[in-house]
């Protein structure tokens, strides 16, 4: 029996190519295409990329804010400010000794007088008749056994103005509160940034979803003539899309850890130490490697849920 006349040799040939497809012998078959030949790879790459160096920042800002918070945790710093030489050190060694018999204080250092020229240096520069006449404090550097209070502050100032008057007390934490609060603010920033960038990347996937679904519409209704339900077509949809997101999502990766690590050494030759606890840990790690996991199964969840809700309404 002859073909109907409707039914070109290519189209039996394609409803072949369905009915393999159907039967799960082929499914990848009914939306052929050549990997990395598409615009999503490209885009789930950048994305990740993205993402990765957002969250390594998130997670750099946290580590550092820790590390500073735990290294001052405890600290105080007792400056001595009087123009005479000989007052600032008799009332500085004063404070020493009242430090050393207070409760509480488990250790106490008279900073040393070069280390005090060499903090202020950067602001003075070198010795010179200018920087001899200026009232240098005495600093000394005291740990508390827990943290710092205002009531131990006080307590700490009524023992220290009997036998150093001049003595001013100040919790070094307290120094950088705007820039504990400064880096607080940049890790919600980064947060945000990677919350955008998930949105943006389901985005691009819906788009691409239904622009595929759209140009494969016709076989899509040859297939539901011939039996074929919602969940097959989704499922080979969500395949194509899942095996280009992970394409693109390793290579988003690989980018992403060349640029962390080569701004890492950038930052580490700076030798402050400040910036050395912004270092990231095997957690940290292991966290932005899970990234690409993640977009991946978000770009195979949006393509299924928006192939489905399509389906539903164009046929």
């Amino acid at each position: 029996m002859s073909s109907p006349p409707t039914l070109s040799r290519a189209i039996i040939t394609r409803l072949r190519t369905v009915s393999d497809a159907i039967s799960g012998a082929s499914e990848a078959q009914l939306v052929p295409q050549t990997r990395l030949s598409g615009p999503i790879p490209w885009v789930i790459a950048i994305m990740v990329l993205l993402t990765v160096v957002a969250a390594a920042g998130g997670l750099a800002l946290t580590n550092l804010a820790g590390q500073a918070s735990a290294d001052l945790s405890g600290g105080i710093t007792v400056q001595v400010v009087s123009a005479s030489p000989e007052e600032r050190a008799r009332q500085a060694n004063d404070a020493l000794a009242a430090l050393r018999e207070a409760p509480g204080v488990t250790a106490v250092r008279l900073v040393p007088a070069a280390e005090v020229d060499a903090l202020i240096e950067p602001w003075l520069g070198t010795a010179s008749d200018d920087a001899d006449a200026l009232p240098i404090p005495a600093l000394i550097d005291a740990r508390l056994d827990g943290a710092v209070s205002e009531a131990r502050l006080a307590e700490l100032r009524a023992r220290l103005a009997r036998v150093a008057p001049k003595a001013r007390v100040d919790a070094q934490a307290g120094w950088l509160e705007p820039v504990f609060g400064a880096i607080e603010a940049l890790g919600w920033l980064a947060l945000a940034l990677v919350g955008l960038l998930a949105v943006t990347t389901s985005a691009a996937v819906l788009l691409a979803a239904r622009t595929a679904l759209n140009s494969h519409r016709d076989t899509i209704e040859v297939v539901h003539m011939l039996g074929g339900t919602d969940r097959q077509i989704a499922r080979i949809f969500q395949r194509s899309i899942a095996i280009d997101a992970a394409a693109g999502g390793l290579l988003g990766l690989a980018l992403a850890l060349t640029v962390i690590l080569a701004l890492g050494r950038r930052f580490a030759a700076l030798g402050s130490g400040l910036v050395g606890g912004a270092g990231l840990g095997w957690s940290d790690w292991a966290l932005l490697a899970a990234v690409p996991v993640a977009v991946v199964a978000l770009a195979t969840l949006t393509a299924r849920l928006a192939v489905l809700r399509a389906l539903r309404q164009i046929l």
